[in-house]
Protein backbone atom coordinates (compact mmCIF):
# COMPACT_ATOMS: atom_id res chain seq x y z
CA UNK A 1 0.00 0.00 0.00
CA UNK A 2 1.39 3.39 -1.14
CA UNK A 3 2.04 5.31 2.26
CA UNK A 4 -0.73 7.84 2.62
CA UNK A 5 0.32 11.15 4.57
CA UNK A 6 -3.72 11.71 5.34
CA UNK A 7 -3.97 8.16 7.39
CA UNK A 8 -0.51 8.93 9.05
CA UNK A 9 -2.33 12.09 10.29
CA UNK A 10 -5.46 10.33 10.80
CA UNK A 11 -3.82 7.83 12.96
CA UNK A 12 -1.87 10.19 15.02
CA UNK A 13 -4.91 12.40 15.59
CA UNK A 14 -6.48 9.37 16.91
CA UNK A 15 -3.24 8.91 19.44
CA UNK A 16 -3.08 12.34 20.30
CA UNK A 17 -6.61 13.11 20.53
CA UNK A 18 -7.07 10.00 23.12
CA UNK A 19 -4.01 11.62 24.92
CA UNK A 20 -5.48 15.10 25.53
CA UNK A 21 -8.86 13.53 26.97
CA UNK A 22 -6.66 11.79 29.51
CA UNK A 23 -4.97 14.52 29.92
CA UNK A 24 -7.88 17.07 30.29
CA UNK A 25 -9.49 15.07 32.64
CA UNK A 26 -6.40 14.57 35.49
CA UNK A 27 -5.89 18.18 35.18
CA UNK A 28 -9.34 19.33 36.16
CA UNK A 29 -9.04 21.20 39.62
CA UNK A 30 -5.28 22.09 39.60
CA UNK A 31 -4.36 25.61 39.42
CA UNK A 32 -2.40 26.86 37.04
CA UNK A 33 0.97 27.33 39.45
CA UNK A 34 0.66 23.58 40.82
CA UNK A 35 4.14 21.82 40.11
CA UNK A 36 1.78 18.67 39.11
CA UNK A 37 0.69 19.86 35.79
CA UNK A 38 3.85 20.17 34.60
CA UNK A 39 4.54 16.23 35.47
CA UNK A 40 1.01 15.58 33.60
CA UNK A 41 1.15 17.38 30.87
CA UNK A 42 4.98 15.39 29.98
CA UNK A 43 4.05 12.56 31.14
CA UNK A 44 1.01 12.47 28.38
CA UNK A 45 3.31 14.11 25.62
CA UNK A 46 3.40 11.22 22.65
CA UNK A 47 6.45 9.75 22.59
CA UNK A 48 6.85 9.58 26.49
CA UNK A 49 3.59 8.00 26.90
CA UNK A 50 3.84 5.43 23.97
CA UNK A 51 7.05 4.18 25.16
CA UNK A 52 5.38 4.00 28.89
CA UNK A 53 2.42 2.07 27.63
CA UNK A 54 4.79 -0.13 25.12
CA UNK A 55 6.25 -1.16 28.35
CA UNK A 56 3.09 -1.69 30.45
CA UNK A 57 1.22 -3.76 27.55
CA UNK A 58 3.06 -7.15 28.87
CA UNK A 59 1.24 -6.11 32.40
CA UNK A 60 -2.24 -7.41 30.44
CA UNK A 61 -3.60 -9.97 27.63
CA UNK A 62 -6.53 -10.02 25.83
CA UNK A 63 -8.73 -13.10 26.65
CA UNK A 64 -12.47 -14.14 25.57
CA UNK A 65 -12.33 -16.96 28.92
CA UNK A 66 -11.07 -15.32 32.02
CA UNK A 67 -10.28 -17.02 35.28
CA UNK A 68 -10.73 -14.52 38.18
CA UNK A 69 -14.76 -14.46 37.77
CA UNK A 70 -14.27 -18.08 39.24
CA UNK A 71 -12.67 -16.38 42.29
CA UNK A 72 -10.93 -13.31 42.54
CA UNK A 73 -7.62 -14.40 44.06
CA UNK A 74 -7.21 -16.98 41.20
CA UNK A 75 -4.20 -17.26 39.46
CA UNK A 76 -4.18 -19.07 36.05
CA UNK A 77 -4.37 -19.36 32.71
CA UNK A 78 -6.54 -17.48 30.15
CA UNK A 79 -7.36 -17.74 27.02
CA UNK A 80 -8.59 -16.01 24.12
CA UNK A 81 -10.45 -18.46 21.99
CA UNK A 82 -12.61 -16.25 18.68
CA UNK A 83 -16.11 -18.11 18.23
CA UNK A 84 -15.26 -19.50 15.03
CA UNK A 85 -12.73 -21.13 16.48
CA UNK A 86 -14.85 -23.42 19.15
CA UNK A 87 -17.14 -26.19 17.97
CA UNK A 88 -20.47 -25.78 17.31
CA UNK A 89 -23.09 -27.35 19.44
CA UNK A 90 -27.15 -26.92 19.46
CA UNK A 91 -26.57 -25.37 22.81
CA UNK A 92 -26.23 -21.49 23.36
CA UNK A 93 -22.96 -20.80 24.03
CA UNK A 94 -19.54 -18.55 23.16
CA UNK A 95 -19.40 -20.66 19.74
CA UNK A 96 -22.75 -18.57 19.15
CA UNK A 97 -21.82 -15.01 19.06
CA UNK A 98 -21.14 -12.72 15.91
CA UNK A 99 -17.35 -12.05 14.92
CA UNK A 100 -18.01 -8.76 15.96
CA UNK A 101 -17.86 -10.09 19.34
CA UNK A 102 -15.95 -8.06 22.43
CA UNK A 103 -13.08 -9.07 23.80
CA UNK A 104 -12.02 -8.98 27.40
CA UNK A 105 -8.45 -8.35 28.63
CA UNK A 106 -6.72 -9.01 32.19
CA UNK A 107 -4.47 -8.31 34.51
CA UNK A 108 -3.13 -5.19 36.27
CA UNK A 109 -6.19 -3.07 36.09
CA UNK A 110 -3.09 -0.04 35.93
CA UNK A 111 -2.59 -0.93 32.52
CA UNK A 112 -6.01 -0.98 31.30
CA UNK A 113 -5.66 2.74 29.71
CA UNK A 114 -3.28 0.85 27.57
CA UNK A 115 -6.16 -1.19 26.00
CA UNK A 116 -8.13 1.71 25.80
CA UNK A 117 -5.50 3.08 23.43
CA UNK A 118 -5.60 -0.32 21.25
CA UNK A 119 -9.24 0.00 20.98
CA UNK A 120 -9.67 3.77 19.28
CA UNK A 121 -11.28 3.84 15.91
CA UNK A 122 -9.52 4.36 13.10
CA UNK A 123 -11.86 3.77 9.83
CA UNK A 124 -14.06 1.75 11.33
CA UNK A 125 -11.42 -0.58 12.52
CA UNK A 126 -9.19 -0.58 16.01
CA UNK A 127 -5.82 0.04 16.32
CA UNK A 128 -4.70 -2.92 17.39
CA UNK A 129 -6.26 -4.72 13.58
CA UNK A 130 -3.96 -1.99 12.07
CA UNK A 131 -0.72 -2.70 13.72
CA UNK A 132 -1.72 -6.72 13.34
CA UNK A 133 -1.54 -5.79 9.77
CA UNK A 134 1.67 -4.17 10.27
CA UNK A 135 -0.13 -1.13 8.68
CA UNK A 136 3.02 1.35 7.46
CA UNK A 137 0.86 4.63 7.73
CA UNK A 138 0.10 3.51 11.78
CA UNK A 139 3.94 2.61 12.32
CA UNK A 140 4.73 5.92 10.62
CA UNK A 141 2.20 7.59 13.18
CA UNK A 142 3.45 6.27 16.20
CA UNK A 143 6.90 7.66 15.76
CA UNK A 144 8.92 9.56 13.40
CA UNK A 145 11.83 7.01 14.47
CA UNK A 146 11.24 3.81 12.40
CA UNK A 147 13.37 1.67 14.73
CA UNK A 148 11.23 3.09 18.31
CA UNK A 149 8.03 2.47 16.21
CA UNK A 150 8.79 -1.05 15.00
CA UNK A 151 10.01 -1.60 19.33
CA UNK A 152 6.57 -0.26 20.30
CA UNK A 153 4.53 -1.69 17.44
CA UNK A 154 5.77 -5.58 18.43
CA UNK A 155 5.06 -4.87 22.00
CA UNK A 156 1.52 -4.03 21.28
CA UNK A 157 0.56 -6.57 19.28
CA UNK A 158 1.89 -9.54 21.62
CA UNK A 159 -1.15 -8.35 23.86
CA UNK A 160 -3.04 -11.19 21.79
CA UNK A 161 0.17 -13.51 22.88
CA UNK A 162 -0.10 -16.44 25.99
CA UNK A 163 1.10 -15.38 28.45
CA UNK A 164 2.70 -18.88 29.46
CA UNK A 165 3.48 -21.94 26.74
CA UNK A 166 1.88 -24.19 29.22
CA UNK A 167 -1.70 -23.82 30.67
CA UNK A 168 -2.20 -23.83 34.28
CA UNK A 169 -4.91 -24.02 36.61
CA UNK A 170 -5.19 -22.51 40.65
CA UNK A 171 -6.21 -24.28 43.85
CA UNK A 172 -8.94 -21.72 44.57
CA UNK A 173 -9.86 -22.23 40.71
CA UNK A 174 -13.15 -24.52 40.43
CA UNK A 175 -12.20 -28.40 38.84
CA UNK A 176 -14.22 -31.07 38.02
CA UNK A 177 -13.58 -34.67 36.53
CA UNK A 178 -15.39 -35.32 33.31
CA UNK A 179 -15.97 -38.98 32.32
CA UNK A 180 -14.80 -39.36 28.96
CA UNK A 181 -14.74 -42.98 28.81
CA UNK A 182 -17.51 -45.85 29.53
CA UNK A 183 -16.70 -47.23 32.85
CA UNK A 184 -16.95 -44.73 35.81
CA UNK A 185 -15.36 -47.07 38.22
CA UNK A 186 -12.20 -46.52 36.50
CA UNK A 187 -10.28 -43.56 37.01
CA UNK A 188 -8.68 -43.19 34.18
CA UNK A 189 -11.30 -42.72 31.78
CA UNK A 190 -11.61 -39.09 33.54
CA UNK A 191 -10.25 -35.78 31.89
CA UNK A 192 -10.05 -33.41 34.73
CA UNK A 193 -11.74 -30.10 33.69
CA UNK A 194 -10.90 -26.45 34.61
CA UNK A 195 -13.70 -23.97 33.72
CA UNK A 196 -13.23 -20.68 32.85
CA UNK A 197 -15.42 -17.98 32.50
CA UNK A 198 -16.85 -16.73 29.14
CA UNK A 199 -16.62 -13.32 29.63
CA UNK A 200 -17.37 -12.43 26.15
CA UNK A 201 -20.55 -13.97 26.13
CA UNK A 202 -21.49 -12.69 29.50
CA UNK A 203 -20.81 -9.32 27.77
CA UNK A 204 -23.00 -10.19 24.88
CA UNK A 205 -25.87 -11.43 27.15
CA UNK A 206 -25.58 -8.03 29.71
CA UNK A 207 -26.02 -6.08 26.73
CA UNK A 208 -29.19 -7.45 24.78
CA UNK A 209 -30.54 -7.95 28.12
CA UNK A 210 -29.90 -4.23 29.20
CA UNK A 211 -31.31 -3.46 25.16
CA UNK A 212 -34.33 -5.03 25.74
CA UNK A 213 -35.00 -3.70 29.04
CA UNK A 214 -33.64 -0.04 28.64
CA UNK A 215 -33.42 0.64 24.98
CA UNK A 216 -35.77 3.06 22.95
CA UNK A 217 -37.48 0.63 21.18
CA UNK A 218 -38.93 -1.72 24.21
CA UNK A 219 -39.67 1.95 25.97
CA UNK A 220 -41.77 2.60 22.98
CA UNK A 221 -43.16 -0.79 22.61
CA UNK A 222 -44.30 -0.74 26.60
CA UNK A 223 -45.81 2.49 26.04
CA UNK A 224 -48.20 1.12 22.97
CA UNK A 225 -49.35 -1.64 25.50
CA UNK A 226 -49.65 0.52 28.32
CA UNK A 227 -52.08 2.79 25.77
CA UNK A 228 -53.96 -0.07 24.14
CA UNK A 229 -52.00 0.91 20.72
CA UNK A 230 -50.54 -0.83 18.01
CA UNK A 231 -46.89 -0.78 17.43
CA UNK A 232 -44.28 -2.24 14.76
CA UNK A 233 -42.27 -4.13 17.15
CA UNK A 234 -42.81 -6.56 20.77
CA UNK A 235 -40.68 -6.13 23.10
CA UNK A 236 -38.73 -8.58 25.72
CA UNK A 237 -39.21 -8.91 29.50
CA UNK A 238 -36.78 -11.27 31.84
CA UNK A 239 -38.64 -12.39 34.71
CA UNK A 240 -36.91 -12.75 37.81
CA UNK A 241 -33.38 -11.47 36.61
CA UNK A 242 -31.04 -11.86 39.03
CA UNK A 243 -27.63 -9.78 39.04
CA UNK A 244 -23.93 -11.46 39.85
CA UNK A 245 -21.44 -9.10 41.25
CA UNK A 246 -17.86 -9.37 40.21
CA UNK A 247 -14.92 -7.78 42.04
CA UNK A 248 -17.21 -5.39 44.66
CA UNK A 249 -16.18 -1.49 44.73
CA UNK A 250 -13.30 -2.54 42.37
CA UNK A 251 -14.73 -4.49 39.36
CA UNK A 252 -11.74 -3.86 37.00
CA UNK A 253 -9.70 -5.62 39.46
CA UNK A 254 -11.46 -8.75 37.52
CA UNK A 255 -11.08 -7.32 34.13
CA UNK A 256 -12.06 -5.09 32.05
CA UNK A 257 -15.35 -5.84 30.01
CA UNK A 258 -16.63 -6.67 33.84
CA UNK A 259 -15.55 -2.91 34.56
CA UNK A 260 -17.29 -1.79 31.52
CA UNK A 261 -20.11 -3.65 32.90
CA UNK A 262 -20.05 -2.23 36.31
CA UNK A 263 -19.40 -5.75 37.80
CA UNK A 264 -22.81 -6.65 36.88
CA UNK A 265 -23.60 -9.91 35.17
CA UNK A 266 -27.07 -11.15 34.89
CA UNK A 267 -28.30 -14.78 35.87
CA UNK A 268 -31.51 -15.82 33.89
CA UNK A 269 -34.22 -17.26 36.17
CA UNK A 270 -34.55 -20.90 35.61
CA UNK A 271 -37.44 -21.44 38.21
CA UNK A 272 -40.74 -23.20 36.20
CA UNK A 273 -43.28 -20.71 35.55
CA UNK A 274 -46.00 -20.69 37.64
CA UNK A 275 -49.07 -21.04 35.42
CA UNK A 276 -52.13 -19.27 35.84
CA UNK A 277 -55.32 -20.90 35.13
CA UNK A 278 -57.98 -18.98 36.10
CA UNK A 279 -59.12 -15.35 34.30
CA UNK A 280 -57.49 -12.16 36.31
CA UNK A 281 -59.71 -9.84 38.07
CA UNK A 282 -59.00 -6.56 39.32
CA UNK A 283 -59.29 -5.90 42.79
CA UNK A 284 -62.57 -3.90 42.25
CA UNK A 285 -64.82 -2.77 45.40
CA UNK A 286 -61.78 -3.30 48.36
CA UNK A 287 -59.58 -0.50 49.57
CA UNK A 288 -56.56 -2.82 49.41
CA UNK A 289 -55.16 -5.85 48.02
CA UNK A 290 -53.00 -7.46 50.68
CA UNK A 291 -56.11 -9.31 52.50
CA UNK A 292 -55.74 -10.74 48.67
CA UNK A 293 -52.89 -11.81 48.89
CA UNK A 294 -53.05 -13.37 52.28
CA UNK A 295 -55.51 -16.18 50.53
CA UNK A 296 -52.55 -17.64 48.36
CA UNK A 297 -51.79 -20.83 50.29
CA UNK A 298 -48.41 -20.46 50.23
CA UNK A 299 -48.43 -16.79 52.12
CA UNK A 300 -50.48 -18.04 54.40
CA UNK A 301 -48.16 -21.15 54.72
CA UNK A 302 -45.48 -18.99 55.15
CA UNK A 303 -46.77 -16.66 57.82
CA UNK A 304 -48.21 -19.08 60.07
CA UNK A 305 -44.45 -21.01 60.36
CA UNK A 306 -43.20 -17.20 60.77
CA UNK A 307 -45.66 -16.94 63.51
CA UNK A 308 -45.02 -20.48 65.35
CA UNK A 309 -41.24 -19.62 65.27
CA UNK A 310 -41.81 -16.60 66.83
CA UNK A 311 -44.05 -17.74 69.18
CA UNK A 312 -41.30 -20.08 70.39
CA UNK A 313 -39.36 -17.06 71.70
CA UNK A 314 -36.03 -17.85 69.77
CA UNK A 315 -32.74 -17.07 71.30
CA UNK A 316 -31.64 -13.90 69.91
CA UNK A 317 -28.66 -14.93 67.66
CA UNK A 318 -27.57 -14.92 64.15
CA UNK A 319 -29.08 -18.08 63.39
CA UNK A 320 -32.50 -16.82 64.91
CA UNK A 321 -32.34 -13.84 62.46
CA UNK A 322 -31.61 -15.80 59.90
CA UNK A 323 -34.46 -17.97 59.65
CA UNK A 324 -36.93 -14.93 60.39
CA UNK A 325 -35.24 -13.31 57.27
CA UNK A 326 -35.46 -16.52 54.91
CA UNK A 327 -39.35 -16.49 56.00
CA UNK A 328 -40.02 -12.66 55.75
CA UNK A 329 -37.98 -13.01 51.87
CA UNK A 330 -40.44 -15.67 50.93
CA UNK A 331 -43.11 -13.62 51.93
CA UNK A 332 -42.09 -10.98 49.97
CA UNK A 333 -41.31 -12.90 46.84
CA UNK A 334 -44.87 -13.62 46.75
CA UNK A 335 -45.48 -10.10 47.52
CA UNK A 336 -43.88 -9.35 44.27
CA UNK A 337 -45.49 -12.24 41.88
CA UNK A 338 -48.52 -11.36 43.67
CA UNK A 339 -48.33 -7.69 42.01
CA UNK A 340 -47.11 -8.42 38.89
CA UNK A 341 -49.63 -9.89 37.00
CA UNK A 342 -51.81 -6.96 38.07
CA UNK A 343 -49.36 -4.47 37.14
CA UNK A 344 -48.49 -6.37 33.71
CA UNK A 345 -51.44 -7.85 32.68
CA UNK A 346 -54.64 -5.61 33.07
CA UNK A 347 -54.91 -2.68 30.94
CA UNK A 348 -53.38 0.33 31.87
CA UNK A 349 -55.63 2.64 33.68
CA UNK A 350 -57.75 -0.09 35.36
CA UNK A 351 -58.33 1.84 38.76
CA UNK A 352 -60.17 4.38 36.71
CA UNK A 353 -63.13 2.37 37.19
CA UNK A 354 -65.40 3.50 39.40
CA UNK A 355 -65.74 0.86 41.41
CA UNK A 356 -62.18 0.57 42.54
CA UNK A 357 -61.97 1.69 45.69
CA UNK A 358 -58.16 1.13 46.52
CA UNK A 359 -55.85 3.94 48.72
CA UNK A 360 -53.89 6.03 46.38
CA UNK A 361 -50.58 4.57 47.05
CA UNK A 362 -52.15 0.71 46.38
CA UNK A 363 -53.35 2.26 43.01
CA UNK A 364 -49.59 3.87 41.87
CA UNK A 365 -48.11 0.69 42.85
CA UNK A 366 -50.89 -1.74 40.83
CA UNK A 367 -51.29 0.53 37.87
CA UNK A 368 -47.82 2.00 36.57
CA UNK A 369 -49.17 2.05 33.16
CA UNK A 370 -51.19 4.90 34.11
CA UNK A 371 -48.47 7.08 34.39
CA UNK A 372 -47.28 7.04 31.00
CA UNK A 373 -51.01 7.17 28.97
CA UNK A 374 -51.75 10.18 27.11
CA UNK A 375 -55.11 10.55 28.57
CA UNK A 376 -55.22 14.21 30.31
CA UNK A 377 -57.04 12.89 33.24
CA UNK A 378 -53.89 11.32 34.63
CA UNK A 379 -51.70 13.73 34.93
CA UNK A 380 -52.03 14.74 38.71
CA UNK A 381 -52.12 9.97 38.47
CA UNK A 382 -48.70 10.29 36.60
CA UNK A 383 -47.27 13.23 38.91
CA UNK A 384 -47.95 11.50 41.71
CA UNK A 385 -46.65 7.83 40.57
CA UNK A 386 -43.10 9.99 39.25
CA UNK A 387 -42.57 11.28 42.63
CA UNK A 388 -41.81 8.00 44.09
CA UNK A 389 -43.43 8.73 47.96
CA UNK A 390 -45.98 5.29 47.14
CA UNK A 391 -43.18 2.61 47.46
CA UNK A 392 -43.03 3.95 51.20
CA UNK A 393 -46.48 4.02 51.86
CA UNK A 394 -46.70 0.13 50.16
CA UNK A 395 -43.99 -0.23 52.78
CA UNK A 396 -46.13 0.76 55.93
CA UNK A 397 -49.11 -1.05 54.60
CA UNK A 398 -47.22 -4.36 54.52
CA UNK A 399 -46.09 -3.94 57.38
CA UNK A 400 -49.01 -3.44 59.23
CA UNK A 401 -50.75 -6.23 57.32
CA UNK A 402 -48.16 -8.54 58.56
CA UNK A 403 -48.14 -7.70 62.31
CA UNK A 404 -52.11 -7.95 61.93
CA UNK A 405 -51.77 -11.70 60.42
CA UNK A 406 -48.98 -12.42 62.99
CA UNK A 407 -51.63 -12.11 65.61
CA UNK A 408 -52.86 -10.89 69.05
CA UNK A 409 -50.66 -13.12 70.81
CA UNK A 410 -47.04 -12.00 69.90
CA UNK A 411 -45.96 -8.94 71.28
CA UNK A 412 -45.94 -6.94 68.03
CA UNK A 413 -45.91 -2.90 67.57
CA UNK A 414 -44.69 -0.11 65.38
CA UNK A 415 -40.88 -1.26 65.82
CA UNK A 416 -41.53 -4.40 64.29
CA UNK A 417 -43.91 -2.95 61.31
CA UNK A 418 -41.09 -0.41 60.62
CA UNK A 419 -38.68 -3.36 60.48
CA UNK A 420 -41.06 -5.78 57.76
CA UNK A 421 -41.34 -2.65 56.08
CA UNK A 422 -37.49 -1.81 55.55
CA UNK A 423 -37.37 -5.22 54.58
CA UNK A 424 -39.80 -5.06 51.48
CA UNK A 425 -38.02 -1.78 50.79
CA UNK A 426 -34.56 -3.04 50.64
CA UNK A 427 -35.40 -6.72 48.92
CA UNK A 428 -33.62 -7.32 45.74
CA UNK A 429 -36.71 -8.55 43.61
CA UNK A 430 -39.23 -5.46 45.49
CA UNK A 431 -36.32 -2.96 44.31
CA UNK A 432 -35.73 -5.21 40.90
CA UNK A 433 -39.65 -5.21 39.74
CA UNK A 434 -39.49 -1.29 40.97
CA UNK A 435 -36.45 -0.49 39.07
CA UNK A 436 -37.38 -1.54 35.44
CA UNK A 437 -40.85 0.85 35.34
CA UNK A 438 -39.31 3.66 36.76
CA UNK A 439 -36.24 4.04 34.20
CA UNK A 440 -39.04 3.41 31.74
CA UNK A 441 -40.91 6.49 32.42
CA UNK A 442 -37.49 8.45 33.46
CA UNK A 443 -38.69 8.61 37.09
CA UNK A 444 -36.11 10.20 39.39
CA UNK A 445 -33.16 7.81 40.25
CA UNK A 446 -33.58 8.75 43.57
CA UNK A 447 -36.11 7.52 45.48
CA UNK A 448 -36.86 8.72 49.26
CA UNK A 449 -37.50 5.73 51.21
CA UNK A 450 -34.10 5.98 53.65
CA UNK A 451 -35.64 9.13 55.37
CA UNK A 452 -38.86 7.12 56.09
CA UNK A 453 -37.04 4.49 57.27
CA UNK A 454 -35.31 6.23 60.16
Amino acid sequence: MTASPERRAAFRNAIEHFLKERLDEKLKGLADDNPKRIELIARHARDTWLANAARRVTWIQIATHTLKPIHPDARGTNLFRAPKELPAHREVGSHSLEQNFSSDVVGDAKALDVFKLLKLPVDGRPLLAWMQEGDADLIAALSDDADQAGEWLTAFTGITAPRSATPSSHTLAKQLYWLAGEDPADNSQYHLLAPLYSSTLAHAVFQTINEDRFGKAGKLARQARYAQRDHDTGYREYPDLAVQKFGGTKPQNISQLNSERGGNNYLLSSRPPKWKTHALKAPLFVDTVFPRLGKIAEVRNTVRILRDFLKSDPRPTMETRNRRDALLDRLIDELVDFAHPLQAALPAGWTRDTDCRLVEAERLWLDPGRAETDDETDTEFSAAWHRMDWPVEIGRRFGNWLNHELGQSLPLGDIEGRHWRDELLLHTAWAGRLHTPRVQGNAPTYIPVREAMQ
